[in-house]
């Protein structure tokens, strides 16, 4: 191949990947899924953000009486001590949202680090790689994370990294299996051609073109680390009351749920948008760029 034709390959190869953003927001606004995907999150995170300042009552002081129905001074009622259900459910995203986008985030770092790794280099290296990522996805992740916390304690960045953990495993699968593809392209051949170092192929070539999948996927596992969150807060191993946090929220209000359902009804609505949206806007890009659906492995 002469000089000139494979830097041109190179280049195209670098080119289809750069407008990764402005694509992905365009395939997600192409379909009625991804705009209502993107309007309910855009209105999950208001209220996450924008909550906690304009809150009516302090979240966590006593304002009435224990599971007092709503009314005009508490439009969602009070809660199991008489602490306002609406002040609580403004001010309790903040945490579950940062700890999920924290954990989701750290396990992408290591999980595309591992992929690439066990993706360009191979023989040896992705042997062991897998193996040791198929015994951690062997282990049940409620387990594993209860083993940590239990260990640990329930520190809010100690969660964060037990989630981070029960993610990074399927993160790296699927960057491994995107990595392989790739590196049998003519771009990545032209790359070695030219004599371009590893590092230079894996940073210009492989991490560019790895965008669409990965943003395709991570979706997926932010509404997984949302899920993951709110389990743990519900069986205690999260914050601790009087911290307002919508699955810490559900769990202290389960027992009196027939006598004022909008203590538990109310936060489980907004865990359920989180989620759905997330699910929704990710769904949407997958659809936009011509693939059924985002693989697990």
């Amino acid at each position: 191949m002469q000089t000139g034709t494979i830097e041109a390959v190179a280049e195209s190869g670098r080119a289809a990947a750069r407008p990764v953003m402005v694509q992905f927001f365009s395939q997600i606004v192409r379909s009625k899924t991804g705009i209502a995907g993107l309007s309910l999150l855009g209105l999950v995170l208001l209220i996450a953000i924008l909550g906690p300042v304009v809150r009516p009552y302090d979240p966590t002081k006593i304002v009435g009486a224990p599971f007092s129905l709503p009314g005009a001074a508490h439009w969602l009622g009070t809660d199991t001590v008489g602490r306002d259900v609406f002040s609580r459910v403004l001010a309790g995203g903040t945490i579950p949202i940062l700890v999920a986008t924290a954990a989701t985030l750290a396990a992408y770092i290591v999980g595309v680090c591992v992929g690439i790794t066990a993706g360009y280099v191979r023989g040896r290296t992705d042997f062991f790689i897998i193996g040791a990522l198929d015994v951690l996805m062997s282990v049940p992740p409620i387990i594993l994370i209860f083993v940590l916390l239990t260990g640990g304690g329930t520190d809010l960045w100690l969660v964060a990294v037990g989630i981070a953990i029960v993610l990074m495993p399927g993160v790296a699968r699927i960057t491994r299996a995107a990595t392989r593809e790739i590196v049998s392209n003519e771009y990545v051949e032209a790359a070695v051609a030219r004599g371009e170092s590893r590092w230079f192929i894996i940073w210009r070539e492989l991490l560019p073109n790895l965008w669409s999948p990965l943003l395709a996927d991570f979706g997926i596992r932010i509404a997984y680390a949302v899920g993951i969150y709110a389990g743990i807060a519900f069986l205690g191993f999260g914050p601790q009351p009087p911290t307002p946090d919508w699955g810490v929220m559900i769990n202290e209000n389960r027992s009196g749920f027939l006598i004022q359902p909008w203590a538990v009804i109310s936060p489980a609505i907004l865990i359920a948008a989180l989620t759905v949206s997330v699910n929704w806007v990710a769904d949407a890009y997958v659809r936009g760029i011509g693939r059924s659906a985002v693989p697990h492995v």
